[in-house]
């Protein structure tokens, strides 16, 4: 069995408060986007294997993989589970905040599902997903919408807005019909992609909840420290205004506005992502931030 997995793209991310779990509530809108994908291959085995291709090769352990870990849940409740063999041909960035690996286990888990004849629902599907990964969820609960006459649309799918740690999901009705979407990775000065690990864009993340208690800034980096960090000064101080309310208003009224809270964490210590925010701008785009914990930029395009 193959499958082509998809990514998202976050349009607004408040980090509103780190919880008991030490986890942190968010509210954000997972909008699919399918210029990445992976591509999974799935077959029974006599013994659990897995192989993955990636330009440049991978930099964790392969039987580490989300894909493997979503086999061993599945396998822990259904004995009857084969053995299988994992061929998984990585186009997806790493460290992008696009969420492809949670999409290879989201899609990982429809596969067995499918496979072995479990009979499970996307309610039981989305459950064991959210144990993988925040947003693993969204992948079983995405849907498709009618198609857009404009190419790589965002309405292709049906948008959906996440809270909690990002596995709380309900349909967001939103127009986004006539805007094209665009997704580019940053490069450094040596051409590499910029990888954005989520450990580094928590790091220096203050929550909401702190912000308006104590009136400190989002980040650890003062706005004064942001030098050319030029997209918008009001990431930095967080808007009381509802996320929701927000992502109602036309889009030509997001910028500045509806915001991604780890810009100000990730923006001042990887400059190249504020530059390719700033670069869509002038390309026309009508809305342009950083994605999930970075490093990807989007932009909406008319």
């Amino acid at each position: 069995m193959t499958v082509r997995t998809c990514t998202k793209v976050n349009i607004g991310l408040n980090v509103l408060r780190r919880r008991p779990d030490g986890y942190h509530d968010l509210e954000t809108l997972f909008v699919p986007y399918h210029g990445f994908g992976d591509v999974l291959t799935v077959e029974p085995a006599e013994a659990l294997s897995i192989e993955i291709e990636r330009e440049g090769g991978v930099d964790w352990d392969p039987m580490q993989d989300l894909t493997v870990r979503a086999w061993r849940l599945l396998k822990a409740d259904f004995p009857q589970l084969p053995e299988v063999s994992i061929h998984l041909e990585k186009h997806a960035p790493v460290g992008a905040g696009l969420g492809g690996g949670s999409a290879d286990a989201a899609f990982m888990l429809r596969a067995l599902n499918d496979l072995a004849g479990l009979g499970l629902d996307d309610s039981a599907l989305a459950s064991y997903a959210a144990r993988l990964g925040s947003d693993c969820s969204f992948f079983i609960r995405m849907r498709k919408l009618p198609s857009s006459p404009v190419a790589d649309a965002p309405n292709l799918y049906q948008p959906m807005f996440a809270s909690g740690r990002g596995e709380i999901l309900e349909p967001f009705d939103i127009d986004l019909s006539g805007y094209e979407l665009k997704v580019e990775i940053p490069t450094d000065a040596s051409g590499a992609p910029v990888a954005v690990s989520t450990r580094e864009a928590y790091g220096g993340i203050v929550p909401r909840d702190r912000w308006y208690a104590t009136g400190k800034a989002l980040g650890k980096q003062a706005e004064a420290d942001f030098g050319p960090y030029e997209h918008e000064a009001s990431a930095c101080f967080p808007s009381t205004e509802s996320l929701r309310d927000l992502l109602r208003l036309p889009v030509e009224q997001w910028r500045g506005r509806v915001v991604n809270d780890f810009e100000s964490t990730v923006c001042p210590l990887h400059p190249e992502i504020p530059a390719l925010i700033a670069d869509f701008y002038a390309r026309g785009a009508v809305y342009a931030a950083m994605s999930g914990s970075g490093s990807s930029v989007f932009g909406l395009f008319k």
